[in-house]
């Protein structure tokens, strides 16, 4: 006689089956489950009383699809779907977006019901999030507004929002008319987040700090979206807070030559350019926001420099020259007065 599951678990594996496809095959439920379609039908109809909103498909053979419904029941998860949601939910404590209690409770809620070989693997995940001096806070949004901005880019629909600037001057200045925008992309940045959005009144492409938004209801009508300069998200948000345009690469960008291994210089340099020359010389390319800062940026390094180019840069290293030397000389005439 063939051996039926007990109710409970059967219906713990028809739940289970409802969650990896969209479209079930009553016949085939069936099948998997070892059951009748009578059977099947029963089950159905119990998950439906524990909250579950199972919606019956018509066809030749109908079927059944796990839809949505107005509250969230219980969910099954795999082991490798179980370990991607709590290190999803510890990542999600770090990001700034005024949810990190929720997913504080909700990553303790997920472990205290993960086999312990699962919360072992949890429990090696540890993320540490390291805040920047009181001078600059990270600021919270509130998540009603990162699902309003989402939603408003998702749908493509004008958005209207009061804006305050930290000046009374440029965009979004205090007591200014709501601003008027059709919403492309809401990115996370540097522990920020920003709506990236085509600007109605200022005909031009603009970025706005998200916890600076206050939403209007209601929005306005829907759009087809503009090409977004580069149609890169990445490289256009990049760019604009490099202050390069759109292209996101360094506004000035430099060649030197350093007394260095390059093996040290590599170590010391992010996105920049190091060709070894010789066991202690190398090649310096790369960018600042300025050519002063570039030079400093060089400057670091403990050794000779040569400028390869360009000739900004030549000047921007004479221009601290003269700043160094009147900083020593200033300092060298307040020692011997003393």
């Amino acid at each position: 006689m063939r051996n039926v599951p007990k109710t409970s678990a059967r219906l713990l594996s028809l739940l289970s089956l409802l969650q990896t496809r969209r479209d079930w095959p009553g016949t085939l439920l069936a099948e998997r489950l070892e059951v009748s379609p009578r059977t099947v039908r029963r089950d159905v109809d119990r998950l439906r009383e524990l909250g579950y909103p199972i919606v019956a498909i018509k066809g030749p053979d109908g079927g059944y699809r796990l839809g949505a419904g107005a509250q969230l029941p219980p969910l099954l998860f795999d082991d490798e779907q179980a370990v991607a949601l709590a290190v999803a939910l510890q990542l999600a404590t770090t990001t700034g977006a005024g949810i990190e209690e929720a997913a504080a409770r909700a990553l303790n809620t997920v472990r205290q019901v993960m086999p312990a070989r699962l919360r072992h693997r949890i429990d090696a995940f540890q993320v540490t999030a390291v805040d920047r001096p009181a001078a600059r806070p990270d600021p919270h949004v509130d998540p009603s507004v990162l699902t309003t901005l989402s939603a408003a880019v998702q749908a493509r629909e004008v958005l209207r929002f009061d804006y305050v600037s930290p000046s009374e001057t440029g965009d979004g200045a205090a007591g200014s008319p709501p601003r008027q925008v059709q919403p492309h992309h809401l990115v996370s940045w540097d522990r920020r987040w920003y709506l990236v959005a085509w600007d109605l009144d200022r005909n031009d492409w603009r970025i706005f700090r998200a916890d600076r938004i206050t939403p209007r209801i209601p929005g306005g009508p829907r759009f087809t979206p503009q090409e977004l300069p580069g149609g890169n998200v990445a490289a256009f948000v990049t760019g604009r807070f490099r202050g390069s345009g759109d292209s996101g690469d360094w506004p000035c960008r430099g060649e030197v030559l350093l007394n260095l291994p390059a093996t040290v210089v590599s170590r010391y340099t992010r996105d920049a350019v190091v060709e070894e020359l010789g066991p202690n010389r190398c090649r310096l390319s790369m960018g600042s926001w300025s050519w002063v800062g570039l030079a400093a940026a060089i400057g670091r390094f403990d050794a000779d420099i040569e400028v390869v180019g360009p000739a900004e840069l030549h000047a921007a290293f004479a221009r601290l020259a003269h700043r160094y030397t009147d900083a020593a000389s200033h300092g060298t005439n307040t020692l011997a007065d003393d």
